[in-house]
C-alpha cells in the first residue's frame, strides 16, 4: 500500500492540490468536476490522492509547506512544549522562534501552513465523495468502504485542525459547492467535536478489522481515533469501550524492543494501530514521498549521518525525564532539579564520561547524546553533530532518523533525509496508556497501574537497550515496573501522564496532551523558568492560560473569509 497509495497520489498531484492562497476564497477542485472522475477507478484515485495528504505535503508552492504543515507535529506538539528547542542557529526558521518563545501572532506563516494542509486534506476527501455519489459502476460493499475511509481522513483532517485551532469550520461535502467560490466561507463558531465524531464513528461501524494493503484505515485505527477525540473533551465512558475492543480483538502487541517503532524495517509491525505511510525511489519528483515533513530535523555535520540541517534539538528537560530512582521508577516530582550530565561546552576534542546515574533505557531511543551509539552510525561525537551547540544545546533528535543500514534502500537516492520510515501516529502502547488515563479519572488505579506497567515491562527488556559495540548496555539502564498498591489518584495520574511523556517523547504529542489535560501553564511555566537560565532566548516566557492553550486563526484566512464585506471567521480569544 506504501508505495502504490503514495505513486498514484503524486500522478494525480497536477490537477488535485489545492494550491491557492486559501481554500476560503477559491474553488480548489474545479478540475474535478467533470465526468472522468466519476467511476469507480477515478474515485479509487481520489482516495489515494486524499490519503496522500495525510503527510501534510501536497504542493512545492512555497518554501516551507512541508514543515508547516508535518503529520509529526514536530512543531507544534513537540517546540512549542518543553520536549524540545527548535534547534539550529537563532537565525534560521524565525516563525518556528516565534512559537518556541510564545512570541505567537495571526500572521505566522507555520500557523497558515498547517491550516492550509488539514483543509487541503479535508477537500480531497469530500471530492471522493462528492464523485462517488456520481458514479454508477460502484457496488454497494465498495460504495460504503470508500465512504467509510473518506469521512475517517476528513474526520483525521478537522481533529487536527481542532486541536491546533480549537475554533474552525467543519466543512463537508453537502458544503462545498464546486461551483460556487463562497460556499467553504463558513463560520467558525460552532464546535465541530460532534461533526468529528459522526464522521469517525461511520468509519469505525463501517470499515474492516483488516486492509489488504498497509496504510489505509482499518475499524481500529477509526476506533481508537474516535477514542483519543473523546479523550480530548473528557468523555472517559465513551472512550473506553473503544479502547478495549481493540485490545480484546487480539490483533495488537506491543513489539518486543521498544526501537522497532522507530525504524523503516520494522513500519506496519504488530504494534502500529494506524500509521503514516512514507516511500522513497518510487518515481515521485524529488523524493518527496519520503518523510519530507522531518527533513530539517538530522544531526549537522561532522561527517556522520548528514550535513544538514540541525533542528529539533531534544531539551534538557526532556533528557532529565528519564532518571530513575533506586527502584528503577521515574522521579515525577523531583526529576529537573538535576541534570544528566551532558557535553554542552566541551568540545568533541576533548575528553568526555556519560551520565552514570540510572537511567530508563528508552532515552537513548529517544536522544541523541554523546557517547552513546547513534543507531548503527557509531558513537553520538558530540558538538560536531550540533550545528549550536550553545544556542541549541547538546542534543540530537534520533526516532525519525534512517538507520546506516537503510541508506540507498529505505532513502531517496539523492538525498537520504528524505527516508521511509513511518511515523506510528496512533500505536498500541497509546491504546493501552489511554486506559491506564480512563482508569485513574474513573478511580481504578490498580487497573491503570497495571496498564502502565505494561508499558514500563516491554522497556525493561535487555533485548532492546541500546548496546556498545561489545554488547554490553550503553549506560546505567534501570527500569522496573510500579510494585506497590496504587491508593492515591494525584499520584497515580501523575505517573500516568508521565509515562505518556517517556513513551511518546519527541513524538509531537505532548502539548497537545498537557493541553487537555489542563496542565499546559502549570508545566510549561515551571519549564521556561528553569530554561531561562540555560538557553537565554527562554528567559521570561510565559504560558498565558486562557490564551496559549490554542493558537491564533491565521490573519490571512479571516481576510480571506470575507463574505459581502464581512469576514465569517472570527479570532481566538486573546488574540
Amino acid at each position: 500500500m506504501k508505495k502504490h497509495i503514495i505513486l498514484a497520489g503524486s500522478l494525480f498531484l497536477s490537477i488535485l492540490s489545492s494550491c491557492s492562497d486559501s481554500f476560503l476564497d477559491v474553488n480548489p477542485k474545479a478540475a474535478l468536476t467533470g465526468t472522468a472522475l466519476q467511476n469507480n477507478k477515478g474515485v479509487n484515485s481520489l482516495l489515494v490522492a486524499a490519503y496522500s495528504l495525510l503527510d501534510g505535503w501536497a504542493t512545492a508552492e512555497g518554501a516551507y509547506r512541508s514543515y508547516q504543515s508535518s503529520a509529526d507535529n514536530w512543531v507544534y506538539g513537540s517546540v512549542a512544549s518543553d520536549d524540545a528547542y527548535k534547534g539550529t542557529v537563532a537565525g534560521d526558521q524565525p516563525p518556528i522562534s516565534l512559537i518556541e518563545q510564545h512570541n505567537i501572532s495571526s500572521d505566522n506563516i507555520y500557523f497558515r501552513g498547517k491550516w492550509r494542509g488539514m483543509y487541503d486534506g479535508i477537500a480531497r476527501a469530500n471530492d471522493v465523495l462528492l464523485n462517488l455519489a456520481k458514479a454508477t459502476d460502484v457496488n454497494e460493499a465498495d460504495r460504503q468502504q470508500i465512504t467509510a475511509e473518506a469521512r475517517f481522513l476528513r474526520g483525521h483532517f478537522h481533529f487536527e485542525l481542532k486541536k491546533m485551532f480549537n475554533n474552525v469550520p467543519y466543512i463537508d461535502e453537502t458544503i462545498y459547492d464546486p461551483n460556487n467560490l463562497e460556499s467553504t466561507k463558513q463560520p467558525n463558531t460552532a464546535d465541530i467535536w460532534p461533526k468529528i465524531v459522526e464522521d469517525l464513528t461511520f468509519a469505525y461501524n463501517t470499515l474492516p478489522a483488516k486492509q489488504s494493503q498497509p496504510g489505509r484505515a482499518t475499524k481500529w485505527a477509526a476506533g481508537a481515533t474516535l477514542a483519543k477525540a473523546y479523550l480530548f473533551q473528557k468523555k472517559y465512558a465513551e472512550a473506553k469501550p473503544l479502547l478495549l475492543a481493540i485490545v480484546n480483538s487480539g490483533q495488537f502487541r506491543l513489539v518486543d524492543r521498544y526501537h522497532d517503532n522507530f525504524r523503516a524495517a520494522t513500519n506496519n509491525n504488530p504494534e502500529s494501530v494506524f500509521e503514516i505511510q512514507h516511500s522513497v525511489n518510487d518515481g515521485a519528483p524529488g523524493g518527496e514521498n519520503g518523510n519530507i515533513g522531518a527533513t530539517l530535523n538530522y544531526p549537522y555535520g561532522g561527517g556522520g549521518v548528514t550535513t544538514c540541517c540541525g533542528f529539533f534539538q531534544p531539551s534538557q528537560n526532556l533528557v532529565n525525564a528519564f532518571k530513575t530512582d533506586a527502584n528503577g521508577l521515574p522521579l515525577l516530582d523531583t526529576f529537573n532539579q538535576n541534570d544528566v550530565k551532558s557535553d554542552q561546552g566541551i568540545e568533541a576534542t576533548q575528553s568526555f564520561t556519560p551520565e552514570e546515574g540510572t537511567l530508563d533505557p528508552r532515552l537513548d531511543w529517544t536522544v541523541g547524546r554523546r557517547g552513546i551509539p547513534f543507531l548503527d552510525w557509531g558513537v553520538h561525537p558530540g558538538k560536531t553533530y550540533v550545528r549550536d551547540q550553545a544556542y541549541g544545546g547538546p542534543y540530537s533528535p534520533k526516532k525519525h532518523v534512517m538507520y546506516r543500514s537503510d541508506v540507498g534502500t529505505n532513502t531517496f537516492a539523492s538525498n537520504p533525509r528524505l527516508n521511509a520510515n513511518n511515523y506510528r501516529i496512533i500505536r498500541y502502547s497509546h491504546v493501552l496508556l489511554w486506559l491506564a488515563e480512563i482508569e485513574t479519572e474513573q478511580g481504578n488505579l490498580e487497573a491503570a497501574r497495571g496498564y502502565v506497567n505494561q508499558i514500563r515491562r516491554r522497556a525493561a527488556n535487555p533485548d532492546g537497550f541500546v548496546k556498545k559495540a561489545d554488547g554490553t548496555p550503553a549506560a546505567n539502564y534501570v527500569i522496573k515496573e510500579y510494585s506497590t498498591s496504587w491508593t492515591d489518584q494525584v499520584m497515580a495520574r501523575k505517573a500516568v501522564q508521565f509515562e505518556q511523556r517517556l513513551e511518546f517523547g519527541m513524538e509531537g504529542h505532548r502539548r497537545f496532551d498537557l493541553v487537555r489535560w489542563g496542565i499546559a501553564d502549570q508545566v510549561l511555566n515551571a519549564y521556561y523558568a528553569v530554561e531561562g537560565n540555560k538557553r537565554p532566548y527562554l528567559k521570561g516566557v510565559q504560558f498565558v492560560k486562557g490564551k496559549h492553550e490554542y493558537f491564533p486563526i491565521p490573519i490571512q484566512e479571516i481576510l480571506n473569509s470575507t463574505v459581502a464585506g464581512k469576514p465569517t471567521l472570527i479570532q481566538n480569544p486573546n488574540y
